[in-house]
């Protein structure tokens, strides 16, 4: 297995997301391969910024890579209405569960705040992913130009209750 898709051998944990990772979760946001190319507007000049981060639920995964505590991935859930708003896996780090992580981590959240139904407008190359994750596909969400010039699709977690 490459290191890119070897299974999660250090233990990862889930946290609150904090204003010191603003620098970093925008990396990893501008940096996702998945947005490469014609998909590379998208991203472009995006600032995950600790205003951002205060007025959202956003959580981060977070794993020892030998040299301390390193951010592997994040997510945030908007309440209202219930929306997964941003699930980014560092290139380096994705196959290797830490997406699937995440969404479960999402999903035991909006529970907890008593949500039934979470959407996502999801990116392209991540269709697969989302539904690999158990979201079901409810439509598509048209393009947005000049940020977004193509169609989405759009997706919903069903959370059921505990």
């Amino acid at each position: 297995m490459s290191p890119r898709t070897a299974p999660i051998s250090r233990p990862v944990t889930i946290r609150r997301a904090v204003a010191r990772d603003a620098r970093r979760l925008t990396r990893i946001v501008r940096g996702s391969g998945a947005y490469a190319g014609k998909f590379a507007s998208a991203v472009e000049g995006y600032r995950v910024g600790p205003d951002y981060l205060e007025a959202h639920r956003a959580f981060v995964a977070v794993g020892d890579d030998g040299q301390g505590d390193r951010v592997l991935g994040f997510y945030s859930l908007v309440l209202d209405p219930p929306e997964l708003d941003l699930l980014f896996v560092a290139d380096e780090a994705q196959g290797r569960g830490i997406g699937r992580l995440l969404v479960a981590h999402m999903r035991s959240e909006a529970r907890a705040a008593g949500l039934d139904r979470v959407k996502v407008v999801s990116h392209v190359p991540a269709e697969d992913f989302y539904h690999r994750t158990g979201a079901v596909r409810t439509g598509t969400a048209p393009a947005n130009p000049p940020a977004v010039p193509w169609d989405r699709p759009e997706f919903e977690f069903r959370v059921c209750p505990e």
